[in-house]
Protein backbone atom coordinates (compact mmCIF):
# COMPACT_ATOMS: atom_id res chain seq x y z
CA UNK A 1 0.00 0.00 0.00
CA UNK A 2 3.11 2.17 0.95
CA UNK A 3 4.31 2.21 -2.63
CA UNK A 4 0.86 3.34 -3.83
CA UNK A 5 0.60 6.46 -1.83
CA UNK A 6 4.18 7.09 -2.88
CA UNK A 7 3.30 6.39 -6.95
CA UNK A 8 0.50 8.83 -6.17
CA UNK A 9 2.74 11.65 -4.13
CA UNK A 10 5.06 11.41 -6.90
CA UNK A 11 3.18 11.98 -9.76
CA UNK A 12 1.40 14.54 -8.04
CA UNK A 13 4.50 16.55 -6.85
CA UNK A 14 5.69 16.29 -10.53
CA UNK A 15 2.39 17.87 -11.76
CA UNK A 16 2.09 20.85 -9.29
CA UNK A 17 5.90 21.27 -10.45
CA UNK A 18 5.28 21.65 -13.72
CA UNK A 19 1.79 23.43 -13.43
CA UNK A 20 2.85 25.54 -10.42
CA UNK A 21 3.52 28.85 -12.74
CA UNK A 22 0.87 28.15 -15.09
CA UNK A 23 -1.86 30.57 -13.93
CA UNK A 24 -4.17 29.32 -16.82
CA UNK A 25 -4.98 26.52 -14.56
CA UNK A 26 -5.76 27.45 -11.07
CA UNK A 27 -8.55 24.86 -10.93
CA UNK A 28 -5.88 22.30 -10.99
CA UNK A 29 -3.57 23.61 -8.50
CA UNK A 30 -6.32 23.57 -5.91
CA UNK A 31 -7.29 19.65 -6.78
CA UNK A 32 -3.56 18.82 -6.66
CA UNK A 33 -3.40 20.32 -3.17
CA UNK A 34 -5.88 18.37 -1.59
CA UNK A 35 -4.90 15.12 -3.60
CA UNK A 36 -0.81 15.86 -1.63
CA UNK A 37 -2.56 16.20 1.71
CA UNK A 38 -5.14 13.43 1.37
CA UNK A 39 -1.58 11.42 0.37
CA UNK A 40 0.27 12.73 3.30
CA UNK A 41 -2.55 11.54 5.74
CA UNK A 42 -2.60 8.36 4.63
CA UNK A 43 1.41 7.65 5.06
CA UNK A 44 0.35 9.14 8.49
CA UNK A 45 -2.43 6.92 8.76
CA UNK A 46 -0.25 3.59 7.75
CA UNK A 47 2.54 4.38 10.11
CA UNK A 48 0.42 4.68 12.99
CA UNK A 49 -2.97 2.62 13.20
CA UNK A 50 -2.41 -0.75 11.72
CA UNK A 51 -5.43 -1.70 11.61
CA UNK A 52 -6.32 0.89 9.10
CA UNK A 53 -4.26 0.13 6.80
CA UNK A 54 -6.68 -1.81 4.49
CA UNK A 55 -9.22 1.12 3.92
CA UNK A 56 -6.47 3.39 3.23
CA UNK A 57 -4.59 0.96 0.62
CA UNK A 58 -8.07 1.80 -0.80
CA UNK A 59 -7.94 5.45 -0.38
CA UNK A 60 -4.69 5.39 -1.26
CA UNK A 61 -6.07 3.32 -5.47
CA UNK A 62 -8.62 6.08 -5.25
CA UNK A 63 -6.09 8.75 -5.25
CA UNK A 64 -4.33 6.84 -7.73
CA UNK A 65 -6.99 6.63 -10.01
CA UNK A 66 -8.14 10.23 -9.18
CA UNK A 67 -4.37 11.22 -10.09
CA UNK A 68 -4.61 8.81 -13.64
CA UNK A 69 -7.67 9.93 -14.05
CA UNK A 70 -7.03 13.47 -14.02
CA UNK A 71 -3.36 12.98 -16.52
CA UNK A 72 -5.65 10.83 -18.97
CA UNK A 73 -8.17 13.21 -19.50
CA UNK A 74 -7.74 16.96 -19.81
CA UNK A 75 -4.68 17.55 -22.21
CA UNK A 76 -3.16 20.39 -20.42
CA UNK A 77 -1.12 17.21 -18.52
CA UNK A 78 -0.90 15.50 -22.02
CA UNK A 79 3.35 15.92 -21.08
CA UNK A 80 2.57 13.40 -18.17
CA UNK A 81 1.04 10.62 -19.91
CA UNK A 82 4.39 8.50 -20.99
CA UNK A 83 4.87 8.63 -16.96
CA UNK A 84 1.33 7.60 -16.13
CA UNK A 85 2.18 4.57 -18.58
CA UNK A 86 5.23 3.95 -16.79
CA UNK A 87 3.59 3.42 -13.10
CA UNK A 88 0.16 1.62 -14.83
CA UNK A 89 1.53 -1.87 -14.94
CA UNK A 90 2.61 -1.63 -10.99
CA UNK A 91 -0.57 -0.24 -9.91
CA UNK A 92 -2.47 -2.75 -11.89
CA UNK A 93 -0.12 -5.28 -9.94
CA UNK A 94 -0.94 -3.89 -6.71
CA UNK A 95 -4.55 -3.53 -7.32
CA UNK A 96 -4.85 -6.66 -8.08
CA UNK A 97 -3.29 -8.10 -5.42
CA UNK A 98 -5.40 -5.98 -3.03
CA UNK A 99 -8.25 -7.56 -4.80
CA UNK A 100 -7.22 -10.98 -3.86
CA UNK A 101 -6.51 -10.30 0.31
CA UNK A 102 -9.55 -9.11 -0.01
CA UNK A 103 -11.17 -12.10 -1.39
CA UNK A 104 -9.15 -14.99 0.53
CA UNK A 105 -6.13 -14.02 2.07
CA UNK A 106 -5.52 -18.06 2.55
CA UNK A 107 -5.18 -17.95 -1.29
CA UNK A 108 -3.49 -14.97 -1.98
CA UNK A 109 -0.43 -16.14 0.08
CA UNK A 110 -0.20 -19.66 -1.68
CA UNK A 111 0.26 -17.42 -4.84
CA UNK A 112 1.73 -13.99 -3.64
CA UNK A 113 5.15 -15.36 -5.06
CA UNK A 114 3.67 -14.26 -8.86
CA UNK A 115 2.32 -10.89 -7.51
CA UNK A 116 5.67 -10.51 -6.13
CA UNK A 117 7.29 -11.49 -9.55
CA UNK A 118 4.70 -8.93 -10.91
CA UNK A 119 5.47 -6.05 -8.79
CA UNK A 120 9.20 -7.01 -9.73
CA UNK A 121 9.21 -6.99 -13.57
CA UNK A 122 6.48 -4.14 -12.95
CA UNK A 123 9.00 -2.19 -11.09
CA UNK A 124 11.79 -2.64 -13.79
CA UNK A 125 9.39 -1.83 -16.53
CA UNK A 126 8.69 1.57 -14.48
CA UNK A 127 12.13 2.07 -14.09
CA UNK A 128 12.97 1.54 -17.71
CA UNK A 129 9.84 3.43 -19.00
CA UNK A 130 10.40 6.40 -16.64
CA UNK A 131 14.82 6.46 -17.73
CA UNK A 132 13.45 6.29 -21.70
CA UNK A 133 10.89 8.99 -20.96
CA UNK A 134 13.71 11.41 -19.10
CA UNK A 135 15.40 11.46 -22.32
CA UNK A 136 12.95 11.85 -24.59
CA UNK A 137 12.24 14.79 -21.78
CA UNK A 138 15.33 15.96 -22.57
CA UNK A 139 15.52 15.99 -25.73
CA UNK A 140 12.14 17.22 -26.32
CA UNK A 141 13.48 20.10 -23.99
CA UNK A 142 17.01 20.67 -26.24
CA UNK A 143 14.48 20.83 -29.16
CA UNK A 144 12.29 23.21 -28.12
CA UNK A 145 15.09 25.48 -26.80
CA UNK A 146 16.43 24.59 -30.15
CA UNK A 147 13.35 25.74 -32.04
CA UNK A 148 12.83 28.88 -29.17
CA UNK A 149 16.62 29.88 -30.51
CA UNK A 150 15.68 29.62 -34.29
CA UNK A 151 12.53 31.66 -33.35
CA UNK A 152 14.40 34.22 -31.42
CA UNK A 153 17.13 33.89 -34.35
CA UNK A 154 14.49 34.46 -36.91
CA UNK A 155 13.19 37.30 -35.25
CA UNK A 156 16.45 38.83 -35.15
CA UNK A 157 16.80 38.38 -38.33
CA UNK A 158 13.27 39.85 -39.90
CA UNK A 159 13.73 43.16 -36.93
CA UNK A 160 17.56 43.39 -38.88
CA UNK A 161 15.93 42.90 -42.39
CA UNK A 162 13.20 45.62 -41.44
CA UNK A 163 16.39 48.03 -40.79
CA UNK A 164 18.51 47.24 -43.54
CA UNK A 165 15.04 47.65 -45.83
CA UNK A 166 14.66 50.65 -44.27
CA UNK A 167 18.47 51.32 -44.58
CA UNK A 168 18.54 50.39 -48.46
CA UNK A 169 15.06 52.50 -48.99
CA UNK A 170 16.94 55.56 -47.59
CA UNK A 171 20.12 54.63 -49.39
CA UNK A 172 18.73 53.98 -52.95
CA UNK A 173 16.64 57.60 -52.39
CA UNK A 174 20.33 59.21 -51.61
CA UNK A 175 21.69 57.62 -54.28
CA UNK A 176 18.44 58.41 -56.58
CA UNK A 177 19.19 62.11 -55.70
CA UNK A 178 22.95 61.81 -56.39
CA UNK A 179 21.79 59.98 -59.62
CA UNK A 180 20.04 63.01 -60.74
CA UNK A 181 22.39 65.45 -58.97
CA UNK A 182 25.67 63.69 -61.21
CA UNK A 183 22.97 63.71 -64.67
CA UNK A 184 22.29 67.11 -64.47
CA UNK A 185 25.97 68.13 -63.81
CA UNK A 186 26.57 65.55 -66.76
CA UNK A 187 24.10 67.54 -68.98
CA UNK A 188 26.16 70.76 -68.15
CA UNK A 189 29.59 69.17 -68.34
CA UNK A 190 28.74 67.97 -72.25
CA UNK A 191 27.24 71.62 -72.99
CA UNK A 192 30.24 73.08 -71.36
CA UNK A 193 32.34 70.42 -73.46
CA UNK A 194 30.28 70.94 -76.78
CA UNK A 195 31.23 74.72 -76.39
CA UNK A 196 34.68 73.97 -75.68
CA UNK A 197 35.08 72.10 -78.80
CA UNK A 198 33.74 74.53 -81.10
CA UNK A 199 35.42 77.16 -79.28
CA UNK A 200 38.98 75.25 -80.84
CA UNK A 201 37.02 74.43 -84.17
CA UNK A 202 36.49 78.42 -84.20
CA UNK A 203 40.02 78.57 -82.81
CA UNK A 204 41.44 76.85 -85.50
CA UNK A 205 39.72 78.45 -88.49
CA UNK A 206 41.05 81.69 -87.32
CA UNK A 207 44.42 80.81 -87.33
CA UNK A 208 43.17 79.55 -90.85
CA UNK A 209 41.67 83.03 -91.85
CA UNK A 210 45.20 84.66 -92.57
CA UNK A 211 46.81 81.91 -94.11
CA UNK A 212 43.96 81.59 -96.46
CA UNK A 213 43.83 85.20 -97.39
CA UNK A 214 47.43 84.90 -97.95
CA UNK A 215 47.05 81.74 -100.25
CA UNK A 216 44.29 82.99 -102.23
CA UNK A 217 45.98 86.03 -103.02
CA UNK A 218 48.80 83.95 -105.21
CA UNK A 219 45.87 82.82 -107.67
CA UNK A 220 44.02 86.20 -107.85
CA UNK A 221 46.96 87.77 -108.83
CA UNK A 222 47.78 85.68 -111.60
CA UNK A 223 44.60 85.98 -112.90
CA UNK A 224 44.08 89.43 -112.73
CA UNK A 225 47.82 89.51 -114.84
CA UNK A 226 46.66 87.02 -117.10
CA UNK A 227 43.15 89.09 -117.54
CA UNK A 228 44.73 92.24 -118.27
CA UNK A 229 47.45 90.66 -120.35
CA UNK A 230 44.68 89.45 -122.37
CA UNK A 231 42.77 92.29 -122.73
CA UNK A 232 45.63 93.62 -124.33
CA UNK A 233 46.39 91.08 -126.71
CA UNK A 234 42.62 91.24 -127.63
CA UNK A 235 43.37 94.78 -129.13
CA UNK A 236 46.12 93.83 -130.82
CA UNK A 237 44.66 91.18 -132.05
CA UNK A 238 41.52 93.55 -133.63
CA UNK A 239 44.88 95.26 -135.20
CA UNK A 240 45.78 92.51 -136.93
CA UNK A 241 42.33 91.74 -138.34
CA UNK A 242 42.02 95.04 -139.84
CA UNK A 243 45.27 94.59 -141.77
CA UNK A 244 44.28 90.85 -142.49
CA UNK A 245 47.27 89.56 -140.91
CA UNK A 246 46.30 85.97 -140.33
CA UNK A 247 49.35 84.88 -138.88
CA UNK A 248 49.42 87.63 -136.37
CA UNK A 249 45.66 86.55 -135.54
CA UNK A 250 46.50 82.92 -134.97
CA UNK A 251 49.20 83.72 -132.40
CA UNK A 252 47.13 86.10 -131.18
CA UNK A 253 44.92 83.82 -130.67
CA UNK A 254 47.03 81.06 -129.08
CA UNK A 255 48.21 83.15 -126.39
CA UNK A 256 45.12 84.12 -125.55
CA UNK A 257 44.24 80.73 -125.27
CA UNK A 258 47.37 79.83 -123.27
CA UNK A 259 46.35 82.52 -120.72
CA UNK A 260 43.09 81.68 -120.44
CA UNK A 261 44.28 77.98 -119.24
CA UNK A 262 46.79 79.65 -116.36
CA UNK A 263 43.51 81.81 -115.23
CA UNK A 264 41.29 78.63 -115.50
CA UNK A 265 44.47 76.94 -113.38
CA UNK A 266 44.62 79.39 -110.73
CA UNK A 267 41.14 80.10 -110.33
CA UNK A 268 40.51 76.28 -109.56
CA UNK A 269 43.28 76.52 -106.86
CA UNK A 270 41.56 79.65 -105.30
CA UNK A 271 38.46 77.74 -105.37
CA UNK A 272 40.23 74.71 -104.06
CA UNK A 273 40.96 76.73 -100.84
CA UNK A 274 37.85 77.82 -100.39
CA UNK A 275 36.38 74.87 -100.02
CA UNK A 276 39.20 73.37 -98.09
CA UNK A 277 38.18 76.63 -95.59
CA UNK A 278 34.75 75.59 -95.81
CA UNK A 279 35.08 72.09 -95.58
CA UNK A 280 37.19 72.67 -91.99
CA UNK A 281 34.35 74.86 -90.32
CA UNK A 282 31.58 73.08 -91.25
CA UNK A 283 30.36 70.32 -88.91
CA UNK A 284 31.95 67.00 -90.04
CA UNK A 285 29.33 64.30 -91.45
CA UNK A 286 30.96 61.44 -90.34
CA UNK A 287 31.03 59.87 -93.74
CA UNK A 288 34.79 58.64 -94.90
CA UNK A 289 35.76 59.45 -98.85
CA UNK A 290 38.82 58.67 -100.82
CA UNK A 291 41.03 61.67 -99.91
CA UNK A 292 44.97 62.79 -100.91
CA UNK A 293 46.94 63.13 -97.94
CA UNK A 294 49.65 64.48 -99.35
CA UNK A 295 47.39 67.33 -100.81
CA UNK A 296 45.58 67.28 -97.51
CA UNK A 297 48.59 67.47 -95.57
CA UNK A 298 50.81 70.46 -98.29
CA UNK A 299 47.68 72.40 -98.04
CA UNK A 300 47.37 72.55 -94.22
CA UNK A 301 51.20 72.97 -93.79
CA UNK A 302 50.66 76.18 -95.90
CA UNK A 303 47.83 77.70 -94.22
CA UNK A 304 49.45 76.66 -90.66
CA UNK A 305 52.41 78.79 -91.40
CA UNK A 306 51.26 81.85 -93.00
CA UNK A 307 47.91 81.92 -90.70
CA UNK A 308 50.67 82.20 -88.11
CA UNK A 309 53.16 84.16 -89.71
CA UNK A 310 49.41 86.93 -90.29
CA UNK A 311 49.42 86.83 -86.35
CA UNK A 312 52.71 87.55 -85.29
CA UNK A 313 54.87 89.33 -88.27
CA UNK A 314 58.41 88.36 -86.55
CA UNK A 315 57.76 84.62 -86.89
CA UNK A 316 59.55 82.79 -89.15
CA UNK A 317 60.05 78.83 -90.10
CA UNK A 318 61.10 76.88 -92.43
CA UNK A 319 58.94 74.22 -93.90
CA UNK A 320 60.38 70.41 -94.83
CA UNK A 321 58.38 67.84 -97.05
CA UNK A 322 58.79 64.33 -98.22
CA UNK A 323 55.62 63.04 -99.72
CA UNK A 324 55.36 59.78 -100.36
CA UNK A 325 53.89 59.81 -104.34
CA UNK A 326 52.98 56.33 -104.31
CA UNK A 327 50.40 56.62 -101.77
CA UNK A 328 46.40 56.24 -102.98
CA UNK A 329 43.47 57.99 -101.83
CA UNK A 330 42.65 56.55 -98.86
CA UNK A 331 39.03 56.49 -96.97
CA UNK A 332 38.91 58.97 -94.09
CA UNK A 333 36.98 62.02 -92.68
CA UNK A 334 38.91 65.45 -94.57
CA UNK A 335 37.37 67.25 -91.90
CA UNK A 336 38.30 65.60 -89.12
CA UNK A 337 42.09 64.63 -90.47
CA UNK A 338 42.71 68.40 -91.77
CA UNK A 339 41.71 69.57 -87.63
CA UNK A 340 44.61 66.88 -86.45
CA UNK A 341 47.28 67.58 -89.23
CA UNK A 342 46.60 71.51 -88.61
CA UNK A 343 46.42 71.39 -84.94
CA UNK A 344 49.86 68.96 -84.86
CA UNK A 345 51.78 71.37 -86.95
CA UNK A 346 50.34 74.46 -85.35
CA UNK A 347 52.14 73.23 -82.40
CA UNK A 348 54.98 72.16 -83.86
CA UNK A 349 55.30 75.75 -85.34
CA UNK A 350 54.94 76.73 -81.74
CA UNK A 351 57.46 74.41 -80.40
CA UNK A 352 59.96 75.18 -82.68
CA UNK A 353 59.67 78.63 -82.21
CA UNK A 354 60.52 78.39 -78.66
CA UNK A 355 64.08 78.70 -77.29
CA UNK A 356 66.41 75.91 -76.20
CA UNK A 357 65.78 74.53 -72.43
CA UNK A 358 69.05 72.61 -72.48
CA UNK A 359 71.74 73.25 -69.30
CA UNK A 360 74.30 73.65 -71.71
CA UNK A 361 72.81 76.46 -74.02
CA UNK A 362 74.84 77.97 -76.61
CA UNK A 363 74.77 80.39 -79.26
CA UNK A 364 74.05 78.54 -81.81
CA UNK A 365 71.45 76.32 -80.45
CA UNK A 366 69.73 79.62 -79.04
CA UNK A 367 69.51 81.20 -83.05
CA UNK A 368 68.74 77.98 -84.67
CA UNK A 369 66.24 77.80 -87.27
CA UNK A 370 62.96 76.52 -86.22
CA UNK A 371 61.90 73.96 -88.57
CA UNK A 372 58.90 71.55 -89.26
CA UNK A 373 59.05 68.58 -91.25
CA UNK A 374 56.02 66.75 -92.42
CA UNK A 375 56.64 63.58 -94.28
CA UNK A 376 54.34 60.58 -95.78
CA UNK A 377 54.84 56.74 -96.23
CA UNK A 378 53.17 54.00 -97.48
CA UNK A 379 54.04 51.04 -94.86
CA UNK A 380 53.49 47.22 -96.61
CA UNK A 381 51.17 45.29 -95.09
CA UNK A 382 52.40 42.86 -92.16
CA UNK A 383 51.48 39.38 -90.46
CA UNK A 384 49.92 41.40 -87.97
CA UNK A 385 48.64 44.53 -89.90
CA UNK A 386 47.07 45.31 -93.35
CA UNK A 387 48.63 48.15 -95.52
CA UNK A 388 48.99 51.31 -93.57
CA UNK A 389 49.93 55.22 -94.42
CA UNK A 390 52.07 56.88 -91.97
CA UNK A 391 52.19 61.11 -91.48
CA UNK A 392 54.68 62.14 -89.80
CA UNK A 393 54.80 65.97 -88.22
CA UNK A 394 58.45 66.82 -86.57
CA UNK A 395 59.68 69.79 -85.43
CA UNK A 396 63.51 70.78 -83.29
CA UNK A 397 61.65 72.56 -80.55
CA UNK A 398 62.92 71.84 -76.73
CA UNK A 399 60.90 68.78 -76.73
CA UNK A 400 58.75 67.34 -74.33
CA UNK A 401 59.47 67.11 -70.59
CA UNK A 402 59.21 63.79 -69.11
CA UNK A 403 57.04 64.41 -66.59
CA UNK A 404 54.46 65.43 -68.67
CA UNK A 405 54.42 63.15 -71.28
CA UNK A 406 51.84 61.10 -69.69
CA UNK A 407 49.44 64.01 -69.51
CA UNK A 408 49.36 65.13 -73.40
CA UNK A 409 46.28 63.82 -74.41
CA UNK A 410 44.18 64.82 -71.60
CA UNK A 411 41.97 67.22 -72.02
CA UNK A 412 42.19 70.48 -71.05
CA UNK A 413 45.97 69.91 -70.33
CA UNK A 414 48.34 72.81 -72.25
CA UNK A 415 51.60 74.10 -71.61
CA UNK A 416 50.59 77.09 -73.41
CA UNK A 417 50.10 80.43 -71.60
CA UNK A 418 46.23 81.55 -70.27
CA UNK A 419 44.49 82.47 -73.26
CA UNK A 420 46.34 80.82 -75.88
CA UNK A 421 44.88 76.91 -75.98
CA UNK A 422 41.82 75.22 -74.53
CA UNK A 423 43.84 71.71 -73.56
CA UNK A 424 41.39 70.49 -76.09
CA UNK A 425 43.55 69.92 -79.11
CA UNK A 426 45.65 66.47 -78.93
CA UNK A 427 42.62 65.35 -77.05
CA UNK A 428 40.26 65.95 -80.24
CA UNK A 429 43.38 64.40 -82.35
CA UNK A 430 43.54 61.23 -80.69
CA UNK A 431 40.09 60.04 -80.42
CA UNK A 432 39.76 61.17 -83.75
CA UNK A 433 42.59 59.13 -84.64
CA UNK A 434 42.16 56.42 -82.97
CA UNK A 435 38.23 55.80 -82.28
CA UNK A 436 37.02 57.58 -85.36
CA UNK A 437 39.65 56.18 -87.52
CA UNK A 438 40.72 53.19 -86.35
CA UNK A 439 44.15 54.53 -86.39
CA UNK A 440 47.41 55.04 -84.14
CA UNK A 441 48.62 58.71 -82.90
CA UNK A 442 52.20 57.89 -81.29
CA UNK A 443 54.57 60.32 -80.05
CA UNK A 444 58.72 60.32 -79.64
CA UNK A 445 60.35 63.50 -78.29
CA UNK A 446 63.69 64.31 -76.85
CA UNK A 447 64.35 66.77 -74.68
CA UNK A 448 66.28 69.48 -76.62
CA UNK A 449 65.82 67.70 -80.04
CA UNK A 450 62.20 68.09 -80.55
CA UNK A 451 59.09 66.15 -81.00
CA UNK A 452 57.79 64.12 -83.50
CA UNK A 453 54.14 62.86 -83.64
CA UNK A 454 53.50 59.92 -86.40
CA UNK A 455 49.71 58.88 -87.74
CA UNK A 456 49.22 56.04 -88.81
CA UNK A 457 45.86 54.90 -90.79
CA UNK A 458 44.77 51.72 -92.35
CA UNK A 459 45.31 52.17 -96.50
Amino acid sequence: MDLQIFIAFFIILRLRKKFKTKTAFPQWEKILLGLMFVCIALFTVQASFNFLKPLSGWIANGVVAVVLGIIYLNDEFSSERPTMFAVLPLILVSFVEDVFKLISISFYNKIHYFFEAASFFAFIWMIALLIINNKQRKALIKEQSKTHEEEQKNKFMASMKAQLEIQVAERTAELTSQKETLEEALTELKTTQAQLIQSEKLASLGELTAGIAHEIQNPLNFINNFSEVNTELIEEMKEAIAKGDSEEVLAIAADIAANEQKINHHGKRADSIVKGMLQHSRNSNGIKEPTDINKLADEYLRLAYHGLRAKDKSFNAAMKTDFDRYIPPINVIPQDIGRVILNLITNAFYAASQPSALPDNTVAANHKTPTVWVTTALIPPTEDEGTLVSLTVRDNGPGIPANIMDKIFQPFFTTKPTGQGTGLGLSMSYDIITKGHGGQLTVHTSEGTGTEFTILLPA
